[in-house]
């Protein structure tokens, strides 16, 4: 239509298109309501690309706790049997992780992963297996 698209969006694009050929068939809006959005609108509200997704980064005060309900059925071979503990020394702490029969349990909280537990220590994800050296987390 001679104007350069702002916007990448595509449905709001084809959108628009099919507007623009129904306002040049059929009239598009009068003068007086051409007028009133020009009054209304403001360029700098305007946002002509979609935002970007997050980074899936969720604060400590809203992570959700994990729940039994969540937590795998199965257990993987090269983990300890239910009721062992895997033991770890990190940044000066022993850390103690249970091995449950439905996943594992760390300073009282149940995760469904060692990966999930690795996380909640170090705030960084990071395979468990390799974090607590338990091998095959390549």
């Amino acid at each position: 239509f001679g104007e350069q698209a702002r916007s990448r969006h595509r449905q709001y694009l084809i959108r628009r298109i099919a507007w623009r050929i129904q306002a040049n068939a059929e009239g598009g809006l009068t003068e007086r309501a051409l007028r009133l959005a020009d009054e209304l609108a403001n360029d700098a509200d305007v946002r002509v690309t979609p935002p970007r997704p997050s980074s899936g980064r969720v604060s400590e005060s809203v992570r959700p706790r994990p729940t039994e309900r969540d937590l795998p059925a199965h257990h993987d071979p090269r983990l300890p049997r239910p009721g062992n503990a895997i033991v770890r020394d990190y940044k000066g702490r022993r850390l103690v992780v249970n091995v449950l029969d439905d996943g594992f349990e760390w300073d009282g909280v149940r995760y469904p992963s060692l990966s999930a537990v690795a996380k909640a220590i170090t705030g960084s994800h990071l395979n468990g297996f390799r974090f607590f050296g338990l091998g095959g987390g390549q």
